[in-house]
């Protein structure tokens, strides 16, 4: 259905994260139907079985959408469901979250171990560190931190550290080369986990996508310009086919 979209949260943080930007959404276009999927509860940390467990939970024929992980998520299944996807959308989704040789714009991976570490051994210290990082960056990082807190699930540790070694092999970069629906990537200009040289080189990878920069913003910018990116989503989905 070319009016429907499923986003998938960030890492960490639950659907309470993308409310205000699927609001928005709704409200702006009452026929899209926005409908949010919580990420996995997998103890497997290999990312195809993510992948495969999303695509048996999720119907065919719709928009694909995500934050973060969510949105690495959603590209890698769009790539596997290829026609039947509709188009993909992402926000501050790095294609290597954790930086390699040929993609230095991510996480450093001796940052990215001892978050890991933190993980495992302090899962409520991480999660709150996690989203300091989220915040920073914004204009008001404490009103912001506040509302990161708000509806997070109580996810046990175990599928939360699980879901950080998927977050660390994921490499959305060929699957984002091979789909040929329409794509949206919005990346924010302050954002403390997500380098912005990300979407410079997404841009080049992909010089025929649309890859947009919201400057001032930081990880968590769809909390800080809800109707902002709605509107932009808006416009994408239209252009796209979706009328």
């Amino acid at each position: 259905m070319r009016n429907r979209l499923i986003l998938l949260p960030g890492w960490g943080l639950g659907c309470a994260s993308l409310e205000p930007l699927a609001a928005s959404l709704r409200a702006q276009d009452p026929r899209l139907q926005v409908e949010l999927m919580p990420l996995p509860e997998l103890a497997d940390r290999e990312p195809q079985a993510w992948v495969e467990h999303l695509d048996r939970k999720l119907p065919n024929d719709v928009w694909l959408g995500g934050w973060s992980l969510g949105g690495m998520l959603a590209s890698a299944l769009a790539h596997k469901r290829g026609d039947h996807c509709c188009g993909l959308l992402t926000l501050a989704s790095n294609p290597c979250f954790v930086a390699r040789p040929d993609w230095p714009h991510g996480m450093a991976p001796d940052t990215f171990g001892t978050f890991l570490d933190g993980c495992r051994s302090h899962p409520q210290v991480t999660l709150k560190r996690f989203r300091t990082l989220c915040s920073d960056g914004a204009l008001q990082p404490r009103t912001l931190l506040r509302q990161l807190g708000v509806g997070v699930p109580d996810t046990d540790p175990l599928y939360l550290a699980s879901g950080l070694e998927v977050l660390a092999k994921l490499d959305t970069r060929t699957a984002l080369e091979q789909y040929g629906g329409p794509q949206l990537h919005l990346f924010a200009g302050s954002d403390a986990l997500v380098p912005v040289e990300a979407a410079k080189a997404l841009s080049d990878l992909l010089p025929d996508v649309e890859v947009g920069l919201v400057e001032d913003s930081s990880h968590a910018f769809l909390l800080e310009y809800p109707q902002e990116l709605a509107a932009g989503i808006k416009s994408f989905l239209h252009e796209s086919g979706d009328d």
